[in-house]
């Protein structure tokens, strides 16, 4: 189902999740979360976040508390308050972020994947919703991430279904990894407040457990995913178990890229890189930073492609195929820049690389975001064979920095980066579908082929500097789904009354 890019009011949009840019990261949710209410409210929404307050969040004004229903027992939900700051073009709004706080659930070392995280999450989402009350502010809608506040959407019609103050709210549900389900023994109904009716196949039982995320897949008014190729990719063999309850909203499940903050990741004003650099003296720039990141690395200072792999040392990013394939790959005459953590078998294997290669092969194990961005920055190829991929971000840094992405066509990366085609001489990046090192290996091979016509690469890498990926971009689609959804519940509102 297609999207209009168009829209012609602006809404009132609790954005809900469980971690959000600056206040709490584990992964890319923040990163959206924090991100994207951003562009939104510069469009003249009415843009609030609510996540809750873990332990390290400070400098935060407390607004009040109140009692929430979790099974048979009462908790104590304290409302916190700080600001997102959104600036665009001169222009700056204040995005309101409320964090509720609760110091048995919250006051932790991690954010999730405890025992009890069952109770922790219906807490919270019962607490979202009560708080609204509390407020007197109703949003149009509210938009829920992934399966820690699934829940929302059934909550909201079990509980305040039949209260006026509730009764106009749409409820998206976007799901950034439909592999974390949030799936808990039977007594998580008793959490929620619902009664055994929701235990059966076309409710909330999913192989003898109950499903978070697949509540909020049954009862949202409206489902995304990250990307338009995965929307499709979960119906099919990415829904892990979950294929049937997204091919059953199929008409109603969209895909919206992720976008990435424009101002954070920019070549002509990021302080990280070693020179800062635009589309208009890119070359000069790139070949400045390519030569300080070899040093830095302990690598010769070369005119070389320098390839680039930042990632999790994990299997679902592809990191055995690119071990795999990395002795082929340095056949060729290359260097190859890798930060990461992970898994330590992928660790050690980096390292052992790095030992017979140690005048080609550059390595840091870590999380360094000073590096990642001089890796983006410097190098020439970035390489993505991600097995699954949702979305992805690092190939819309890598290309906004002008290094050319090389991923498997799966997910966001599909969508993102247009394969070179040689007849016609244009592209984004290079891409392969079968998964194995040796097309990875031959999919390297036709990028450095590219690489040796100077002509013909600077097409490509000048078209990347083009692309837009910015949140801006994102905003607008989301609008459009925004329009949607609170079209989908006036027109039931208006059916109901007669």
């Amino acid at each position: 189902m297609g999207l209009e890019q168009q829209y012609d009011e602006t809404y009132k949009i609790l954005m809900v999740a469980a971690e959000a840019v600056p206040f709490a990261k584990t992964g890319g949710l923040a990163d959206v979360v924090g991100s994207l209410p951003k562009a939104l409210a510069v469009y003249g929404n009415d843009v609030r976040v609510i996540i809750p307050r873990y332990r390290g969040i400070e400098d935060l004004t407390t607004l009040g508390d109140f009692p929430v229903q979790v099974g048979n027992r009462r908790e104590t939900a304290i409302v916190r308050q700080a600001y997102i700051r959104a600036q665009l073009d001169g222009v700056e709004r204040l995005v309101p972020t409320y964090l509720i706080d609760n110091y048995h659930y919250f006051d932790r070392e991690r954010l999730h994947g405890y025992g009890d995280d069952a109770q922790r999450w219906a807490f919270f989402c019962r607490a979202v919703l009560e708080w609204l009350r509390v407020l007197s502010w109703k949003p149009d809608v509210i938009h829920v991430h992934d399966w820690h506040t699934a829940p929302i959407p059934v909550l909201l019609k079990a509980h305040y279904g039949r209260d006026p103050f509730y009764s106009l709210m749409a409820t998206l549900l976007t799901v950034h990894n439909a592999q974390y389900q949030g799936n808990f023994g039977r007594e998580a109904l008793d959490d929620l407040g619902l009664d055994a009716s929701y235990y059966s196949p076309d409710q909330l039982e999913f192989y003898g457990k109950v499903s978070y995320l697949k509540a909020g897949l049954l009862y949202a008014d409206l489902l995304n995913t990250v990307s338009r190729t995965y929307a499709q990719e979960v119906q099919r063999d990415r829904g892990f178990g979950l294929e049937g309850v997204f091919a059953q909203r199929a008409d109603e499940l969209f895909g919206i890229q992720n976008g990435i903050n424009y101002h954070e990741f920019n070549p002509a004003t990021d302080p990280r890189i070693y020179r800062n650099y635009s589309q208009a003296n890119w070359v000069v720039g790139k070949r400045e930073n390519k030569h300080a990141l070899q040093k830095e690395l302990g690598l010769p200072i070369a005119e070389v492609p320098v390839l680039a792999v930042v990632s999790r040392l994990v299997e679902q990013k592809g990191i055995d195929l690119l071990l795999a394939a990395a002795d082929d790959i340095l056949q060729s005459d290359v260097q190859l820049a890798v930060l990461g953590q992970g898994e330590a078998r992928f660790e050690d294997g980096w390292r052992q690389l790095r030992r017979r290669y140690p005048e080609r092969v550059g390595v840091t194990i870590g999380f360094n975001s000073v590096l990642a961005q001089r890796i983006y920055a410097g190098a020439d190829i970035f390489l993505m064979p991600s097995r699954f991929e949702p979305s992805g971000i690092s190939q819309l840094i890598a290309m906004r920095y002008g290094t050319v992405p090389l991923v498997h066509a799966t997910g966001g990366l599909a969508d993102t980066v247009m394969d070179y085609d040689e007849q016609q001489g244009i592209g984004t990046g290079f891409s392969f579908d079968r998964l194995d090192a040796s097309s990875l290996v031959n999919t390297v091979r036709r990028a450095l082929g590219v690489y040796a016509s100077p002509d013909r690469w600077r097409g490509v890498v000048e078209a990347d500097l083009r692309a837009d990926f910015s949140w801006n971009h994102s905003a607008s689609e989301y609008m459009a789904l925004y329009a949607s959804a609170v079209a989908k519940v006036r027109q039931r509102e208006l059916a109901a009354a007669f």
